[in-house]
């Protein structure tokens, strides 16, 4: 049957106008990231002029020297007033002006920090971190500027206030001054989204920083920052700390203040998620700790619990036992990563410490059944409403399936599940769930940490050695393998304190013996695996040192321990 002409012409007059709108609209959302991109742009120019200015005015300075000194030191001298902070804050402008150029990892120059720097005057009483420049993840809020999160629809819109954080860094005397990339939606380790672009690796260009603490990874492991924050919900300071050859820590989810920190997928609560630093050594990383665990903190958030610094735990040289286990037999580690760990088990025992052979059970259930169900056990709907109205949908590997309904979930899951059972398991494990089944699950992931602890308490250990992903993987990559979380995720799903510190770099021997890799269930994900860790001769490989919850200055310990005696076997080769 044919349309009567005034209706054809009707139905077409509707969609030109609906195309007409669509075209509008999109104009619109590129215009705003134009607009972004140009004030990033303005940002570098800012930073340029600004270190420039302080050069010629002061040109005997020694960049060099000051960006060699540790935080310790540094502090020391800004707060005994040997060392200017001006020119403390311009020598890190300067490198990171530098790494912002070479990487694209940050976003925003938060100008009015230069204002700070002018008006700082050391009188009475001064805070830990005086005089220190620190760099802040794009989703930790900062009075004035976007918290973007990589979406359009943040763009031009400013928060009114700092997170606490942030405000209890500035009570400390510390001094932010830039902002830093992510990726799109912060669920990720790779380090990209369509308003700021890819952030690159400052050891090796083609490889990812990691995320979706990236553009703090890349700038502080190039040195354009001392110490920096981001936040973690499935390893994203430990992927950026261990691909770009620094140190970072997660804490317990609670022991920093989440206040004024956006996540990308609000009110879950099956993992948890942290706000934690990021430097290039540990002492810097308690030192921040140190910092801020004090009455501001537990004032401005009252959910934080008042647990000041625990400074007699993290000093003792008491022998550590110490849980290790090589592989989750879930993502099979890289010979460098394998290495790492009997390395430092091995440079452990030699100092004294007792070793102890730690077992894990059943991790592919741990992941698809507590870790991505617990994420996404709405069916993926808060994910998913971040990226309405944007111009382009998440780089996150099976987006698509997130997106099907369940009944589709279903069958695909059975299809799947003889030839390809992860891939199988995670169709079931990011389906919409009633109250009921998520009720069921927070009861069930209280188990699993009950028998965690139980299992750890019967070995009676102290920490435990753990495998971290590495080396870096290619850009690209880790959208491809949203599966290899598995040594970061777990102990966010059971809320435990977690650092990474390098140890090694890959080598020759390591990427040679990378050929017979095959992965534990030879299917895309390992193979996949396998290119990516493939041309990684020197880049860095780390450790993951992990305690009980609340326990972080028995991390922090611990860390110190691997670190120290990493350096000191360096120095005897």
């Amino acid at each position: 049957m044919r349309l009567p002409l005034p209706a054809l012409l009707c139905c077409t007059a509707a969609s030109l106008l609906l195309l007409l709108l669509r075209w509008r609209r999109r104009r619109g959302l590129w215009k705003k990231v134009r607009a972004a991109r140009q004030r990033q742009e303005r940002s570098l120019v800012q930073m340029e002029m600004a270190v420039q200015r302080f050069r010629e005015q002061h040109p005997s300075v020694n960049v060099t020297s000051i960006l060699n000194l540790p935080l310790p030191e540094l502090t020391e001298k800004l707060r005994d007033g040997s060392l200017p902070l001006e020119h403390v804050f311009y020598a890190y402008v300067g490198k990171a002006l530098q790494m912002a150029t070479e990487t694209n990892c940050i976003t925003e120059y938060l100008q009015e920090s230069e204002t700070q720097v002018q008006k700082a005057k050391p009188a009475g009483k001064l805070g830990l971190l005086y005089g220190v420049p620190v760099s802040l993840k794009d989703s930790i809020d900062c009075q004035g500027h976007d918290t973007t999160l990589g979406f359009i629809k943040n763009i031009n819109k400013p928060v009114a206030e700092d997170s606490v954080v942030v405000q209890v860094l500035r009570r400390q005397g510390a001094i932010p001054f830039v902002k830093t990339n992510i990726p799109q939606s912060l669920i990720s380790y790779d380090c990209n989204n369509l308003i700021f672009g890819q952030t690159f690796n400052p050891l090796l260009y083609t490889r990812s920083p990691g995320g979706s603490t990236g553009g703090e990874g890349a700038l502080i492991g190039g040195g354009g920052s001392i110490l920096g924050f981001g936040t973690d919900l499935g390893g994203s300071l430990r992927f950026p700390a261990a691909f770009c050859g620094i140190c970072a820590l997660k804490p317990t989810g609670n022991r920093l203040s989440k206040k004024g920190v956006v996540s990308g997928i609000r009110g879950q609560k099956a993992v948890a998620a942290a706000v934690g630093p990021l430097a290039k050594d540990v002492e810097s990383l308690a030192l921040s700790m140190r910092a801020l665990l004090c009455e501001d903190m537990f004032s401005l958030d009252s959910s934080v619990p008042p647990l000041p610094f625990n400074e007699e735990v993290y000093s003792s040289t008491k022998p550590l036992r110490i849980g290790y286990y090589e592989t989750d037999f879930f993502t099979m580690p890289s010979p460098a990563m394998r290495r790492a760990i009997r390395e430092t088990k091995q440079l452990l025992e030699d100092a004294g410490h007792t070793l102890v052979p730690f077992e894990l059970m059943n991790m592919d259930y741990t992941l698809f059944n507590f870790c991505v169900k617990g994420v996404f056990a709405d069916g993926c709907a808060s994910f998913l409403g971040n990226f309405k109205g944007e111009l382009e949908e998440s780089s996150l590997g099976l987006f698509w399936l997130m997106k099907s309904p369940n009944w589709l979930k279903n069958v695909l899951s059975w299809i799947t599940k003889p030839f390809m059972p992860r891939l199988s398991a995670m169709l079931l494990s990011v389906r919409a769930n009633t109250v009921d089944e998520v009720w069921s699950l927070h009861h069930e992931i209280e188990e699993f940490s009950q028998q965690f602890v139980a299992q750890w308490k019967k070995l009676n250990l102290d920490v435990m050695l753990c495998p971290m992903l590495g080396p870096a993987l290619g850009i690209g990559y880790p959208a491809k393998l949203s599966v290899a979380v598995s040594y970061t995720m777990l102990y966010n799903a059971l809320d435990f304190p977690a650092g990474v510190v390098p140890v090694t770099m890959v080598t020759d021997e390591d990427e040679e013996e990378l050929k017979g890799y095959q992965g534990y269930y030879r299917d895309y994900w390992d193979r996949t695996m396998a290119k990516a860790f493939h041309g990684s001769v020197g880049l860095p490989v780390a450790v993951q040192c992990v305690a009980l919850p609340w326990q972080e200055e028995l991390c922090l310990r611990f860390m110190k321990e691997v670190e120290t005696l990493v350096l000191k076997n360096n120095r005897l080769i």
